[in-house]
């Protein structure tokens, strides 16, 4: 039997030098992290594990686990919630609940994301909750949380009322937005809303809470946070074009300087970063030997286009290099679209992998009596230290 070994392809992409000038984005805030969203690039951080007071923020965890109840069908839009009067004890921002009426749940994640109302986080909380409590759901919102890579999150409601144990770190808000970005893009729109007026209740409590939406900066969520203890916070998210960015900084000591770092976050990843498209879709990235195969090598390409985001105008020493990483004897047969290796993307900038499958871009059948008999008499020449013989 042929034992199959790794095979490791570096192809240098480029490698652009010039005088070194810092990148890194200061921030007046306690905790602070730049994620380019395509690639989970961290562009900048500032203290991004340590856990600290998410305030309102922590709402975008409920909102994830209320967009993944929808999804996965158990529960639907046009549901409709009771309202209890736990839920209505909340003070602080407002969705002007009544105990006892019943409302839609798309009316109530529009309550959260655009009104911040923490009767509405509660609501939804307690509708999914294990024990019907809000604290039975805060308790599973620690555990979803955990299982898709927050490591400095404990919750102990669904809204970020005041609580000494109460965490997130930057680094887990960035996680759970990118979730919601990615998982569930339709749902996402509801952070871009800029107004809600539910039931016309209360006329003047019908804007978005976030700041960015209003400038035209390609900013289109998330959530703004602030409790005396946490100062003020925003995890925000922006796209131009292709390019994403979500980004959270906390700990801020007023509401215009909130605003203004929070425009100046995008607008620098907007100036100081472009896209470096390496590998199309399509295009042969490498050719891979194929074992007793209809064809002797199999054209390699990515599942998407491959970009990174480089530095353009910084002066920062960017090098970019790849690996090709496959198996020396691909056995057939071999459907187009199936994963054959991968690709390992090196930013020294960064000092970072990034990691992409390489997928099949071609067909390959079980070759025939003769190329059975013919790789299995070379693989018996390599042995016995005949290599070329067949071939002379």
């Amino acid at each position: 039997m042929t034992r199959a070994i790794h095979i490791i392809v570096t192809l240098t992409l480029f490698w652009l030098f010039s005088a070194s000038v810092s990148l890194a984005f200061q921030s007046s805030g306690k905790a602070l992290i730049i994620v380019d969203h395509a690639t989970g690039l961290v562009l900048a951080e500032k203290n991004p594990d340590v856990p600290l007071p998410p305030a309102s923020m922590s709402k975008i965890m409920t909102v994830f686990m209320v967009f993944e109840a929808v999804s996965d069908g158990h529960l639907a839009l046009t549901d409709r919630l009771p309202v209890s009067a736990d839920a209505v004890k909340y003070r602080g921002s407002s969705m002007f609940l009544k105990a006892g009426e019943r409302v839609t749940v798309e009316d109530l994640i529009r309550g959260v994301i655009v009104l911040s109302g923490n009767d509405a986080s509660a609501v939804l909380a307690e509708a999914m909750s294990p024990d019907g409590t809000e604290a039975g759901f805060a308790r599973l919102m620690t555990t979803r949380g955990q299982e898709i890579g927050l490591t400095q999150s404990i919750f102990r409601n669904s809204n970020g009322w005041p609580h000494p144990d109460h965490r997130m770190s930057v680094r887990d808000l960035a996680t759970v937005s990118s979730e919601i970005i990615t998982r569930f893009p339709d749902l996402y729109a509801y952070f871009g809303e800029r107004e809600f007026a539910f039931d016309n209740r209360v006329p003047e409590n019908r804007r978005n809470r976030n700041p960015l939406l209003t400038l035209d900066i390609g900013a289109d969520g998330l959530k703004t946070g602030y409790t005396s203890e946490a100062g003020y916070g925003l995890t925000g998210s922006a796209k131009r074009g292709n390019r994403r960015i979500v980004f959270v900084v906390t700990g801020l000591s007023n509401r215009a300087i909130r605003e203004q770092e929070s425009e100046k976050i995008i607008n620098w990843y907007n100036f100081q970063y472009a896209d470096k498209e390496l590998f199309r879709s399509g295009d042969t990235v490498v050719s891979i030997p194929v074992f007793m195969g209809d064809k002797p090598k199999l054209a390699a390409t990515v599942a998407e286009t491959v970009s990174v985001p480089v530095a353009t105008r910084s002066g920062q020493d960017t090098g970019i290099n790849a690996n090709v990483i496959y198996d020396s004897l691909l056995e057939t047969p071999i459907s187009k679209g199936q994963v054959v290796g991968r690709l390992e993307v090196q930013l020294q900038e960064f000092d970072t992998i990034l990691t992409f499958p390489l997928i099949a871009n071609e067909d390959v059948g079980d070759g025939g009596f003769s190329v059975r008999m013919k790789t299995a008499l070379a693989n018996l020449a390599t042995k016995i230290g005949l290599d070329g013989f067949l071939d002379r």
